[in-house]
């Protein structure tokens, strides 16, 4: 059997894991242990990413002709691919949690909704936070003024404000005709 028809399948896999993906981050993972690799790994499967090692010439042939092939010139030497679907940030900041502790494991760059980032910017991206702190964020701060005003209302009930204000439009009424 011919070597390309052996390679077929696998480039197939990869392009599988690019079509449709929001985001891709490549590193550098030589240096890594075990225990860390295994870590990772995990922490990735958990978050919906896709973290697996292929040959660079074979990320390259699957990424032809898509935003992906933006990160040709970043596949030499040990490379592992990170791929989202779901959570255009997740891989970038998994990968850069593990970058920062580990010295010889490091981020190449990154395709997040097909916009090319090197590693600098791969490490912007890292610090957004995800789609779901984004939302408890926007929820907590509409929530936060209601809150507020529901507490208001119930001191007021509390007090007895309820009855002096109904007490209080009667005898406004009584003397806005003497006024006039």
């Amino acid at each position: 059997m011919p070597k390309v028809e052996l390679k077929q399948p696998i480039i197939d896999e990869i392009k599988g894991l690019l079509d449709g993906a929001q985001s891709a981050v490549v590193v550098d993972y030589l240096g890594l242990t075990v225990e860390q690799d295994t870590k990772l790994r995990k922490e990735l499967r958990e978050n919906g990413v896709s973290y697996k090692v292929f040959k660079n010439t074979l990320i390259k042939r699957a990424a032809e002709g898509t935003a992906f092939a933006e990160l040709d010139k970043h596949l030499e030497g040990p490379t592992a691919l990170a791929v989202s679907k779901t959570d255009a940030t997740a891989p970038a900041r998994i990968l850069a949690k593990y970058a920062k502790d580990i010295q010889a494991f490091s981020l190449k760059a990154g395709i997040v909704e097909g916009t090319y980032y090197d590693e600098n910017g791969i490490q912007v991206i890292a610090s957004i936070p995800s789609r779901d702190e984004l939302i408890g964020k926007l929820l907590g701060s509409i929530q936060s003024p209601i809150t507020n005003f529901a507490r208001v209302l119930n001191q007021i009930a509390e007090k007895g404000g309820a009855g002096s204000a109904e007490e209080a439009a009667p005898a406004a009424e009584a003397e806005a005709p003497a006024e006039a």
